[in-house]
Parts: structure tokens; sequence; C-alpha cells
């Protein structure tokens, strides 16, 4: 049985953070691309290229991080095994 005050949120029309700060710009943009009417500005195209520039840089800037902690996890394995056979040899 269902209850009468659950709300089907997947027929409705969710409105972003972004789409409010577009509305509170400009209205009138926002409805025009809420109907379907691309924006067409070569300043906007500037936009775009910028943040897909930003996109790679950042994406790089985590696959160089990813393999900066993977050499040095093997950098301080080097050092353990070394200070442990320094000790052996100095025991022994």
């Amino acid at each position: 049985m269902k209850n009468k005050n659950y709300t089907n949120f997947k027929n409705l029309d969710v409105i972003s953070a972004s789409e409010i700060g577009q509305f509170c710009f400009c209205s009138i943009s926002w409805y025009l691309q809420k109907c379907g009417y691309k924006p067409h500005s070569p300043k906007l195209d500037i936009g775009i290229k910028k943040h897909e520039n930003l996109g790679r840089i950042i994406e790089l800037s985590e696959d160089r991080t990813k393999k900066s902690k993977f050499f040095a996890i093997i950098g301080y394995s080097i050092f353990t095994i070394g200070i442990i056979i320094y000790i052996f040899e100095v025991v022994l």
C-alpha cells in the first residue's frame, strides 16, 4: 500500500545550484536555456575551453599524486629493508 504523502522525485524538475545562480544573474537567459535555446558567444567558448584545460590539469595532478604515493611506498620499503640488513650485519 502506498503512502499518500510520498512524493516521487523522479517526475519533478530539479534545479541545480548553478541554475539558481544563473537565474539570479539573468532570469531571461535561464528561461531561454530551459526552453532549449543555447547561447552563442565567443567568450562562452573561451570559458568552456578553459574549463576543459583545467579539468585536464586536475586529472594530470591526481594521476601524478597517485604515482608519487606509489613511489614513496617503494622508497620507504627499500629504506626499511636497508635498515634491517644493516642491523643484521652489525649484530652478526
